[in-house]
């Protein structure tokens, strides 16, 4: 399994009146985290977009256990594992200063070609990355 942390803070803008964050900006954290992650493993969304793949979201499945607060730092846990084939599997696990799990989502890309929408496989050199660099479980 692959495992990489992000850091973000909740800013003004991210809350509600009673201060915390709004639900529907927790997506945007999720893209955050896997994100840095690819960049930091393979190559930056840019440059996957500009080879002429795109990722879009297939589903996304999400659970709420506490708010993030206006001003909380807030550590985005993205996780591979496995390696995709067609569809693109990622965790985020989202933690609040105190260390406590306040969300987490499982969200499914697709590798699409950016020409003709259809769906594409998942680059070699992505695949061969995540197999010989990460250990995952068969």
């Amino acid at each position: 399994m692959l495992s990489f942390e992000s850091h973000y803070r909740v800013c003004y803008g991210d809350t509600d009146r009673m201060g915390y964050m709004y639900y529907g900006n927790y997506p945007r954290l999720y893209e955050i985290g896997r994100t840095d992650m690819i960049r930091s493993i393979w190559k930056s969304y840019r440059e996957i977009e500009d080879s002429g793949l795109i990722l879009p979201v297939r589903t996304m499945n999400v659970v709420y256990h506490k708010p993030a607060l206006y001003d909380e730092l807030l550590v985005i846990k993205t996780l591979i594992k496995d390696v995709p084939k067609v569809k693109f599997r990622m965790y985020s696990e989202i933690y609040n200063a105190n260390g406590d799990l306040i969300n987490e989502a499982e969200v499914v890309l697709g590798f699409m070609s950016a020409s003709t929408g259809k769906p594409a496989r998942v680059p070699d050199e992505f695949v061969e990355i995540l197999t010989n660099l990460y250990p995952f479980e068969d």
